[in-house]
């Protein structure tokens, strides 16, 4: 086995929509399923291509109401590629005898093969190598190499390239109830002898794509003359058939450069105008595979993690960063666009942007930073209409919206269809008002990490302020109680959207929700003292904070209400009142229950009037918070809370909770990581499995999990290494799982680079020269001092399930390559 290799043997139909998703090929602005090139949208087969930031909203009439959707949109398959000996039969795999098949996603390169060898229905053979790639450094070029061979025969042979613009957004199959033609054909023409081009316009947007693709066939590399002939069936598709002669063992080669340009571009006068010059500059594909893997090169240089003890684990987390850094590239910082929760990769979700942000930024900001902070400007541009939204809404402050898009405007449907059932029902969860804790707790994280005080000053003070506005302007006094609530809401549980007892969407004081508001109310002030006096007063001018505000902020921080049932959080009041679910019974009947409120929809009960959870929700508190930062929150609210209060409430839910959110096992994986590492070990893999196993039956063919994917890439980035900045300092309590020998990663601290390695018995980090950070890290809560260009090494002991540092020495090292 590989680990920088995603392979399959053998061409399984069934298996085609998983593979499409996770040979997926991108660069931050575009992203193309890894379809066959030969292959159209059917049953088995969905070659979508989609563009970061590219919405389009369409009306749909159904179950007695109109209906508004926005989605991510399917841009015409550039792809296109098919070939056939003279006289017969297209290529098409399901029809021909394939001898040997082979597919291989190569992730330190970037590059997506496929090698087979077929038999047509005349018994000809042959022999096709397939390489593709979305270029990483030049972000508007993809590219196929064919290299063909005749096995067993000689003749005439065509060749089939074109741009297919007759393409609907179809990859989610409970969405095909609702409009789906997005597109409007403007221009398919040829424009030069070997190059055409497609130009389509979204409906609504009015966003324009042009798509450029030059053909050329060579033979010993150089170009032959052949017979080319324009097929155009409408202004939706243009292709040309290029014909020659070919003889047996000869190998010919095929090259389709393709240039995609939007109006959203910079710098161009005009995407057509754009792309045909761009294909009349475009070097051959050697030229353009050496630049693009020199890039990836570069990136994984800052992004690799590697593993020493499992191959298997070390490819599906290199899985993992390679899908993050396709969605997400050096490509984003200069693009209005945020990360869609399934990636460029599907159309589940449609292509909106979640809270899941909360698990990607961590291992972007010790790596890329730059990305973090082009992704939290999405937010920030958005922020009048979260405004608006709070307004509309009763309340002051930004009030961000559970799913957003284009405009920022909340996206989240109002109805879903349940396919168990057919039947459409309304959908509360914009009741989700927790994602804007998650903006504020990713402007505060990015901050201690990069020590970046002109984003806190000019972007990220005002947005975590207007936040804190919003959660003071949705707590209300209970004077019997004496505290501050916040009711009609949703907490990250999904199953749980009202109360059985009540025809009233929302539940009252999640726990989650209202910890994290009473954490975001602190920042505001810790925020304020960050970008000093001058900036402050400029701030609280713009916005009109006033002292009695800002006092007022403090005292709903000390008195949010939190509930608690048998000594444990409680997820939600109320929460106690619930019925236990019939677990077993239920996995006896059904096999698979992650979607739990489905089923019970199905048979006409509602999961809402059971403790079971779709996903970790109280429990994000101990991913979020170490146990030390939980005491100081919860001391500060006026509760008592002891770290063994941690293992209990974390065995309570675990023993309720569906997993029904890819989301699920991460989060259950670290908050077991210090009591139980080989649990959590196993919940990690089993994490890492979720997309490259499907495990939840079919999902991951919509588009690739993304949180879910970051976040186990996360937990051993953090979690392994017990990575931490807590009181200004770098802090770090190593802890590997039995199953790894040693870990390697590189690590950006404020501006700098430090390379760490963990071994048993040993952990170094160097210290780059130009080093300008902290003069002291903490190792397991002991002070190391650190110079500049010097080499930390501790000597450590698995002793009580954990790595203790014993001692530790600095002596003069490198400035990290």
């Amino acid at each position: 086995m590989n680990d920088w290799t995603l392979s399959y043997d053998r061409f399984e139909p069934e298996q085609e929509g998983l593979r499409e998703a996770l040979c997926t090929l991108g660069n931050g602005k575009f992203a193309t399923r890894g379809a066959a090139e030969e292959s159209e949208a059917d049953d088995i087969h969905y070659p979508g291509t989609y563009m970061a930031g590219g919405y389009n909203r369409l009306k749909t009439e159904i179950a007695g109401r109109t209906i508004e959707n926005e989605d991510l949109v399917n841009f015409p398959n550039w792809l296109h590629l098919t070939f056939r000996p003279a006289g017969g039969d297209w290529l098409n795999l399901l029809g021909s005898k394939i001898l040997d098949y082979r597919q291989e996603l190569d992730l330190r390169q970037g590059v997506l093969r496929r090698t087979f060898r077929v038999s047509d229905r005349q018994g000809r053979e042959t022999s096709l190598t397939c390489r593709r790639i979305v270029h990483m450094g030049t972000p508007h070029f993809g590219a196929i190499e064919w290299v063909l061979r005749p096995e067993n025969w000689s003749g005439g042979i065509e060749i089939r390239s074109g741009l297919d613009g007759r393409v609907v957004n179809a990859n989610v199959a409970r969405y095909r109830q609702l409009a789906n033609t997005h597109l409007v054909a403007l221009t398919a023409e040829q424009f030069d002898s070997d190059s055409i081009m497609l130009v389509v316009e979204t409906n609504q947007s009015h966003i324009r794509v042009a798509e450029a693709a030059r053909t050329r066939v060579y033979r010993s590399d150089h170009p032959i003359e052949i017979e080319r002939k324009l097929l155009e069936e409408d202004d939706r598709y243009i292709a040309q058939e290029l014909a020659f002669q070919i003889d047996q063992g000869e190998e010919i080669k095929v090259e389709k450069i393709v240039a995609f340009f939007t109006s959203r571009d910079n710098a161009i006068s005009e995407p057509a105008i754009a792309a045909a010059e761009a294909i009349a500059r475009a070097p051959r594909f050697r030229d353009l595979l050496q630049t693009h893997v020199l890039s990836w090169s570069h990136l994984w240089n800052r992004c690799d993690l590697a593993l020493e003890g499992d191959v298997h684990t070390q490819m599906v987390l290199r899985l993992h960063i390679f899908h993050l850094l396709q969605t997400v590239s050096p490509h984003s910082v200069d693009r209005d666009v945020g990360v869609p929760a399934r990636g460029l990769h599907g159309e589940a979700y449609r292509g909106h942007i979640f809270w899941d942000e909360l698990f990607i930024f961590p291992f972007l900001n010790f790596r890329l930073p730059e990305i973090t902070r082009a992704l939290l400007l999405y937010r920030f541009r958005r922020l009048p209409e979260a405004r608006h939204m709070a307004k509309e809404a009763g309340f002051r402050g930004a009030m961000y919206p559970w799913q957003s898009g284009s405009s920022g405007r909340e996206e989240t449907q109002v109805m879903h269809l349940n396919p168990k059932s057919g039947r459409w029902i309304p959908d509360n969860t914009h009741l989700q008002w927790h994602v804007n804790s998650a903006i504020a707790h990713n402007i505060w994280r990015y901050y201690e990490t990069t020590a970046d005080r002109e984003f806190m000053s000019v972007y990220g003070s005002i947005m975590l302020l207007e936040i804190a506005r919003f959660w003071a302007s949705t707590a209300k006094w209970n004077p019997d109680r004496g505290r501050y609530e916040i009711r009609g809401t949703m907490g990250p549980d999904e199953f749980h959207d009202r109360y059985p007892w009540s025809d009233k969407p929302g539940i009252d004081n999640n726990a989650y929700t209202n910890v994290m508001a009473s954490w975001v109310l602190r920042r505001a002030r810790d925020v304020l003292d960050v970008v000093g006096e001058e900036r402050a007063s400029e701030i609280r001018e713009l916005i009109g904070l006033t002292n009695e505000e800002l006092q007022s902020w403090d005292d709903i921080s000390r008195k949010l209400f939190v509930p608690f049932h048998d000594g444990i959080i409680s997820q939600f009041e109320g929460y106690e009142r619930l019925e236990e679910f019939d677990w077993e019974g239920y996995r006896k009947k059904y096999g698979d229950i992650h979607r739990l409120d489905r089923i019970l929809e199905a048979e006409g009960d509602t999961v809402n009037r059971y403790k079971a959870s779709k996903q970790a929700d109280a429990l994000m508190l101990f991913y979020l918070f170490s146990s030390e930062e939980l005491r100081d929150l919860f001391t500060h609210l006026g509760y008592p809370f002891e770290s063994e209060s941690i293992p209990p409430t974390i065995n309570y839910y675990l023993q309720r909770t569906s997993d029904g959110s890819t989301l699920s096992r991460v989060v259950h994986s670290w908050v077991l990581a210090r009591t139980d590492r080989a649990k959590a070990w196993a919940l990690l893999k089993r994490a890492l499995e979720s997309d490259i196993a499907d495990i939840q039956g079919g999902t991951t063919q919509e588009g690739i999990h993304l949180g879910a994917m970051a976040g186990t890439v996360d937990i051993v980035q953090r979690g392994q290494i017990g990575l931490e900045i807590r009181g200004d300092l770098f802090r770090v309590n190593p802890c590997l799982a039995e199953d790894l020998k040693g870990l390697r990663l590189r690590l950006r601290y404020r501006g700098e680079w430090l390379d760490m390695e963990i071994q048993e018995g040993r952990m170094t980090l160097t210290i780059p020269e130009r080093w300008s950070g902290a003069d002291h890290i903490v190792v397991r809560n002991e002070r190391f001092p650190v110079k500049p260009g010097t080499r930390l090494e501790l000597r450590c002991s698995r002793e009580s399930g954990g790595l203790r540092p014993i001692s530790g020495r600095g002596e003069p090292g490198g400035t990290p390559s």
